[in-house]
């Protein structure tokens, strides 16, 4: 008998590690017990969960739990993103993106803004207008971009007041018809890239709102200089000290760019940058929701 309940005793001690989950290893990231998290996680993932393979790349992506590593963090978040999980292919997306592998980023990032994720459906319109990287087709671009507005995405709302003023009211309401028909088409299975992607070396932006509460975004390394002709505003301010130190709250998470105190009239406007394109500073304002943020310049 004694040994009976022994073993009784033993079989409930590991009862918890066998029901371990996804959501077993979120409530152990939001107790500070992050190391914990990626143990829970890593069975999984190899089993072919995809919550678990998005988590454990976004783990390896911030270097919490585990040492940084990009390359790890692109394999799981590929894993994932194969498996048609919308948010690792919107983060594997813009890591790719962000990091020079502007081609295969944006293949990710339009499956995910196919299946509607308002940040992918800001950076792949905002592409399709400017044509870069891809062919120019501002209809789309207006779809893509009026879809993300639609969902509260502040700069994709900034960015759809900026293209009202520009396009005519003809291609606007082509834009809003496909837009519409999008929305209320059924989703179709789509193919996903060929493997492998071009592994990122370069610290990556802090990640995509995700649909789970895996991770804290940290603020990323500065990247080398960049060049091009656009800027991201950030605010206006009565006084050029608050646009300092706004400009300051937020250097860490520019990669590098510099800070532009804009005088008009009685107000400092503040921008940052250069980016090599529209599209590029559309992504960095996605990466500093909620802070109010649009592109401008080119």
């Amino acid at each position: 008998m004694r040994k009976l309940l022994m073993a009784l005793a033993v079989a409930a001690m590991a009862a918890p590690t066998a029901a371990q989950s996804v959501k077993s290893g979120i409530e152990a990231w939001q107790r500070g017990d992050t190391a914990g998290a990626v143990a829970i996680w890593r069975p999984l993932a190899e089993k072919g969960d995809a919550d678990a393979a998005f988590n454990l790349g976004q783990a390896y992506r911030l270097g919490k739990g585990v040492p940084t590593d990009l390359s790890q963090a692109q394999n799981w978040l590929e894993q994932a993103a194969r498996k048609g999980h919308v948010d690792a292919q919107s983060t594997l997306g813009l890591l790719l993106f962000q990091n020079g592998n502007r081609v295969a980023g944006m293949r990710w990032l339009k499956l995910a803004a196919e299946a509607g994720e308002p940040k992918s459906l800001l950076i792949v319109g905002t592409a399709l207008y400017n044509g870069d990287d891809v062919a120019p087709d501002p209809v789309t671009a207006y779809a893509y971009i009026s879809r993300a507005a639609a969902q509260g995405l502040a700069p994709a709302q900034a960015t759809l007041a900026d293209m009202d003023a520009v396009m005519s009211i003809e291609q606007r309401q082509k834009g809003l018809a496909l837009a519409q028909a999008m929305a209320s088409a059924p989703r179709k299975a789509a193919p996903v890239p060929a493997p492998p992607s071009k592994v990122a070396t370069a610290k990556p932006l802090p990640k995509p709102v995700a649909t789970k509460p895996t991770v804290v975004k940290p603020a990323p390394k500065p990247v080398a200089a960049a060049s091009g002709k656009w800027r991201i505003q950030l605010g206006a301010f009565g006084q050029r000290k608050s646009a300092e130190a706004l400009f300051g709250k937020l250097s860490g998470k520019l990669g590098g760019r510099q800070a532009y105190y804009i005088p008009v009239g009685a107000v400092v406007r503040l921008q940052a940058g250069p980016y090599e394109s529209r599209a590029a500073a559309a992504a960095a304002c996605v990466s500093l929701a909620p802070q109010p943020c649009f592109p401008t310049g080119g």
